[in-house]
């Protein structure tokens, strides 16, 4: 943060209410700040960040998600504070001043994406896919066998803010957890056993549930394929809302084909949007949403991207650390 306060710029394109811009104001300590969100997309999937061009050439700092080449665009770019948790296209060589830093909203997810998860095993056990598919046909048949999570076992695939929720949640309905994370020796709460991914593979064929909520590396790429998937019992479910390369689709596709599951439930594909003539979207046992789990539609979240992105307003101001940075790639 080598520019001095009198020569920084910080453009916001959060949708703010008049209040929330006085806050942000209060803690930019003087630092000039252009606020150019558009408050009528609160409460929407999908907020729009742009730069206007007149600030491109002088923004020291920018607030949302504006499109990669934009921030080549602006040479003085020191700061980039996204509202998302994801931030794989902004650590890309080049999209960034090598120096700058990246800010993510990590932690303002937990509770959306684990109850979106939540909600697929729900329906994925009691058939309601199913259920909500024959009504269309006013198909009056039983779907068959439904389960109960009391007694399973959740495998947890990254145990940050969204694998702990959604540990915690398992846990209230009688679920034993186990996370499996780089670091084995962190404790998640929710987490009953956490193992290493070297682990992974002795820790499959025990799993009712596998819940994946990892970031995109060459570590996690196609993490469950086509081997890894032929672990898991027959009535297992494998949900995913990190990242869609995680899991290799045509693999999954064969299995849920083959009978070697018995469900799945995908927020996230490979890739996105998922094209017209993948198999998954043909598979009566696979629940497909839209990359929506982590959608600003809760307005707890939108409360705890605000509150991550003010508290490092106030740290940019004030020549301190900020919180949630991000390494950049190259």
């Amino acid at each position: 943060m080598g520019i001095e306060n009198n020569h920084k710029l910080i453009v916001n394109c959060l949708p703010l209410t008049e209040s929330e811009k006085a806050q942000f104001t209060r803690a930019a300590r003087g630092v000039p700040q252009e606020f150019v969100g558009d408050s009528t997309q609160r409460g929407s999937m999908n907020w729009s960040a742009r730069i206007p061009k007149e600030f491109r050439a002088s923004v020291t700092a920018i607030i949302g998600n504006v499109p990669p080449e934009e921030c080549s665009q602006c040479p003085r770019l020191e700061w980039l504070q996204t509202w998302s948790a994801g931030v794989d296209k902004y650590q890309r060589p080049d999209v960034l001043q090598p120096g700058s830093m990246l800010t993510n909203a990590s932690g303002a997810y937990g509770q959306s994406v684990s109850e979106h998860m939540f909600a697929m095993m729900w329906a994925l056990m009691k058939n309601l896919h199913v259920y909500a598919g024959n009504q269309a046909n006013a198909d009056w048949t039983d779907a068959g066998r439904a389960l109960s999570p009391s007694g399973m076992t959740a495998l947890v695939i990254g145990t940050g803010d969204i694998g702990s929720h959604f540990a915690r949640l398992c846990k209230s309905v009688g679920m034993e957890t186990i996370g499996v994370r780089r670091n084995p020796s962190v404790e998640a709460e929710g987490i009953d056993h956490t193992i290493g991914f070297e682990s992974l593979e002795q820790a499959l064929p025990y799993a009712d549930v596998v819940a994946m909520s990892v970031p995109s590396t060459p570590a996690t790429h196609h993490l469950l394929n086509a081997d890894r998937l032929a672990l898991l019992k027959p009535e297992a479910l494998v949900l995913n809302a990190g990242r869609g390369d995680a899991i290799d689709s045509e693999a999954l596709a064969a299995a849920l084909t083959g009978n070697e599951l018995r469900g799945a439930g995908l927020d996230v594909t490979e890739p996105e949007p998922l094209p017209a003539d993948s198999p998954l979207w043909h598979e009566p046992r696979c629940l497909i949403t839209p990359h929506v789990a982590g959608g600003n539609h809760l307005e707890v979240t939108e409360r705890r991207i605000i509150a991550i992105a003010l508290g490092n307003v106030r740290c940019y101001a004030n020549g301190q650390s900020l919180d949630n940075r991000m390494p950049l790639k190259g």
